[in-house]
């Protein structure tokens, strides 16, 4: 409807691959053949999943070939270091030897800088020799089993949830009317770092091996037990200090 209401208007639909809900049904490939359809391009932002749902980037899970690609820190391990990628013809309209009216597809003032492109290029290889995404995968389905376990264990089914792709992992803090709730997640993060986890998320890394797994899981198992007396109670019985707000508000108060 969007490229109906605006056409010859739309230059590219820009888009993450996934986030913590998989595409169904083909979508990102219906969604690129729009684009096509109707002149525009299609661009996957892989500065999350880059590195991590593949060494292809969820491109290359999912089997969809956008025209341009964007990717993170993750190239070079925490390195400054960012990558646009695409098609040839596309990318050589951004570059000095055509006759066509110039295009910006890249400027910086950074660019010869080369510490950033050595830690990418060692990390590559990490990657590709040492299995680093099927790490996250493997250590991130015992995770979500473990956690699983105690959740039933606790009885906070529905009220605790993990979410995601295992190498992507987050949760969600409900309260008794099933509602996601701030002074919940405050409280699960409060009894989480009385057990020495800092844990606004489940995002694992290449060095988390079974034996952080199970301390996590312990850690996890315990708060949940404070998470089940909250319920019943009242978090506010529980919660030490105000409640956290979410980062993308309107106001800050």
């Amino acid at each position: 409807s969007l490229f109906a209401q605006y056409p010859n208007q739309i230059a590219c639909i820009i888009m993450e691959a996934e986030t913590y809900v998989s595409p169904q049904d083909n979508f990102l490939q219906a969604a690129c053949e729009l684009c096509h359809q109707h002149g525009a391009l299609f661009i996957l932002d892989e500065i999350i999943t880059g590195f991590r749902w593949h060494n292809g980037g969820a491109q290359a899970v999912y089997g969809v070939t956008p025209d341009l690609s964007t990717f993170g820190k993750a190239l070079g391990n925490g390195f400054s270091i960012a990558a646009l990628a695409g098609k040839r013809e596309i990318m050589e309209i951004g570059g000095l030897y055509h006759d066509k009216e110039r295009v910006f597809l890249l400027s910086t003032t950074y660019g010869a800088e080369t510490h950033s492109l050595a830690a990418a290029l060692a990390t590559m290889k990490v990657y590709e020799e040492e299995g680093v995404v099927e790490h996250l995968h493997e250590q991130g389905e015992k995770l979500t089993c473990g956690l699983n376990q105690v959740i039933a264990e606790t009885n906070v089914q529905g009220y605790f949830e993990v979410i995601g792709r295992p190498c992507n992992l987050i949760y969600a803090t409900r309260d008794t009317e099933m509602n996601r709730s701030q002074p919940f997640r405050t409280l699960f993060l409060q009894e989480a770092i009385k057990r020495g986890l800092l844990m606004p998320s489940l995002i694992l890394s290449y060095s988390h091996s079974d034996a952080e797994i199970a301390r996590t899981i312990e850690a996890i198992g315990e708060a949940l037990v404070v998470y089940r007396k909250a319920l019943d109670e009242g978090v506010e019985k529980y919660l030490v200090g105000r409640s956290v707000a979410p980062v993308f508000r309107t106001y800050n108060n």
